[in-house]
């Protein structure tokens, strides 16, 4: 009996080569919009200590109460836990690294982030995102900021249908505050209540305002607003990112019921969604979180950022007919004959050392097998050596595009032909 296939686990998804492709354009993309905006990057560990997640980002989330990927190190004992988001750990290592001290820092990261639940389209159990963290700005200008460096990606990659959503969730006073009516409110209509709102009226309440049950919807609708309870300072620094984005001409919509599934963020929060991937619409979300890092065992130190989901991403541009992109190979290298095959080897790495990309064919065939692979490489022109032309130190030059046109020229001259034949992207 043989032994059965392995698979990957479900929600944990293989990314094949064509596939990769895009990814990397969208990475190198990106990479490049952040570091026009002087953001730097950091990288972090995939595991962090379980009370991290706990502390950051509360207790009673459904993320720490049902979504983590948690277990005990065999070695010593202690708690670990798969990076549900990457904030936490951003501002761990910040703290851990002392990189605050006495400068502010705009930072980035991009990986892999892990949470137990169900997948479906464009929410995976492994996925991976586009972290961005401002720590130590405490003005309305890199909150809007930040929501403009979105609005210029989107225009950069060509995405459309997205639009973009603010609130502001004030300060912890005001929120107390608003808590506690929330509390009163819906211990009066506790049997229009879900299982999810029942478990959080005590915990989470805010949260309540954030579900999708239409059963609830207009008890919802009747709920305090978190916007009747905001202090001046707190509504000064809201209506400060308004004007930001309304002197660049970014639309928006205020919407009071936007909550953020997580406990740590304050004043702007903000999200990105369209209306193209069902219910999984936000493709981009953040805000402020200024209590964060004090949390963490920090020093009090404000701090501003936001996430984008890449496979959500990359499924808005697949939608919109984008291809995955060819690797722009130059040059396939075809050969047959002892003699022939070493003079190929060393000539495919003085085309490489010209910055020429080059496929040498490998596991022999014959002439013909070896120029239907090299068709099929996407390549701009063959180099075709035999041991005749191994002999004669040459080799021939084959337009694979544009008529064919073919030529035998000395190995010493191959790059400064495909030069001259406009071949070469280098």
């Amino acid at each position: 009996m043989s032994n059965p296939t392995l698979q990957a686990v479900r929600g944990m998804n293989d990314i094949l080569p064509d596939e990769a492709q895009l990814w990397l354009w969208f990475e190198d993309t990106v990479r490049e919009w952040l570091e026009s905006y002087g953001y730097r990057n950091i990288r972090m560990p995939l595991v962090e200590p379980t009370a991290l997640f706990k502390r950051a980002i509360g207790e009673v989330t459904d993320i720490v109460e049902k979504e983590m990927y948690s277990f005990e190190d065999g070695l010593n004992g202690d708690h670990l836990t798969l990076r549900p988001e990457g904030t936490a750990s951003c501002v761990r290592a910040v703290l851990q690294h002392n990189l605050l001290y006495n400068a502010p820092q705009r930072l980035w990261y991009a990986g892999a982030m892990f949470r137990h639940e169900r997948p479906q389209k464009g929410r995976y159990r492994q996925f991976h995102q586009i972290g961005v963290e401002s720590l130590g700005f405490a003005g309305p200008d890199i909150d809007a900021e930040q929501i403009l460096m979105c609005a210029r990606l989107w225009k950069e990659l060509g995405i459309r249908d997205v639009g973009l959503q603010i609130n502001t969730l004030g300060d912890v006073a005001s929120r107390q505050r608003h808590r506690e009516k929330l509390i009163t409110y819906f211990e009066q209509h506790t049997a229009l209540l879900d299982a999810d709102a029942t478990r959080r009226l005590h915990t989470n309440p805010l949260r309540i305002l954030d579900s999708k049950n239409p059963a609830m919807q207009d008890i919802i609708a009747g709920a305090p607003r978190l916007m009747d309870e905001l202090d001046a300072e707190a509504i000064a620094h809201f209506e400060a990112v308004k004007a930001i984005l309304d002197q660049h001409g970014v639309a928006y919509e205020i919407n009071p019921r936007l909550v953020r599934g997580l406990d740590y963020y304050n004043r702007t929060v903000f999200e990105w969604v369209t209306t193209r991937l069902g219910a999984q619409g936000t493709i981009c979300a953040g805000g402020r979180y200024d209590g964060l890092i004090e949390q963490i065992g920090g020093k009090a130190a404000p701090a501003c950022g936001f996430a984008m989901g890449i496979e959500r991403l990359l499924a808005l541009l697949q939608e919109d007919g984008m291809k995955n992109p060819l690797v722009p190979l130059d040059v396939y290298l075809v050969h047959q004959g002892d003699a022939a095959s070493k003079l190929a080897s060393t000539v495919a790495e003085q085309l490489r050392d010209a910055d020429l990309k080059v496929v040498l064919h490998c596991g022999g065939g014959s002439f013909k097998s070896q120029m239907k692979k090299a068709d099929s490489s996407g390549a701009l022109c063959a180099v075709i050596i035999g041991d005749d032309e191994a002999q004669a130190g040459q080799a021939t030059l084959k337009l694979l595009r544009e008529g064919g046109e073919q030529v035998r020229v000395a190995t010493a001259d191959l790059q400064q032909k495909i030069r001259e034949l406009n071949l070469s992207r280098g």
